[in-house]
Formats: structure tokens, C-alpha cells, sequence
């Protein structure tokens, strides 16, 4: 129950960017283990394709949590500032 809530607490850009992540981690490992370093017919260039498109699947994943993190970041008032002071 605690993950049920830990996810659903997170800002949706972040639950996007996470989602992102694990579906192309989770195609890269299929790939490796199954077609790259699995006897088998010869790999095509539509499958080197999909390679390169989860990569920057995971690239975009990646920059969403940065992104969300950083919004989070800046939404609150600095550590320095007087806590009375509006956030920004």
C-alpha cells in the first residue's frame, strides 16, 4: 500500500517520466538477452531502429523526472529566505 501512495503522491511528469524509463530499460534488456547475445537469425535494421528509439525513450523519461524535480524545487521557498515569504 505504501508504493500505491508513494507513486500516486509523485507529480504526473514525474510518473510519466518513470513509466518512460521502465518500458524502454525493459525493451533494451529484451534485446540484449534475447536477440543480441542469443543464437539466432540475423538482426534487421528495423530491430537497430527500435534500439535507437527506446534509447532516446529513456532520454526523454530521464529529462521528464529532471524536469518535474526541478518545478518541485523552485515552487518552494529557499532555505535562506524568511519562511513568512510567499513561495514562488
Amino acid at each position: 500500500m505504501s508504493l500505491y501512495v508513494r507513486w500516486f503522491s509523485m507529480p504526473r511528469q514525474k510518473r510519466t517520466g518513470w513509466v518512460l524509463v521502465a518500458v524502454g530499460v525493459g525493451f533494451l534488456l529484451y534485446f540484449f538477452k534475447t536477440r543480441l547475445f542469443a543464437a539466432g537469425p540475423e538482426i534487421t535494421n528495423r530491430e537497430w531502429f527500435y534500439v535507437v528509439a527506446y534509447t532516446v525513450l529513456i532520454m526523454l523519461g530521464t529529462i521528464n523526472i529532471r524536469m518535474a524535480e526541478m518545478k518541485e524545487r523552485n515552487q518552494k521557498t529557499l532555505p535562506l529566505i524568511d519562511p513568512n515569504q510567499k513561495p514562488r
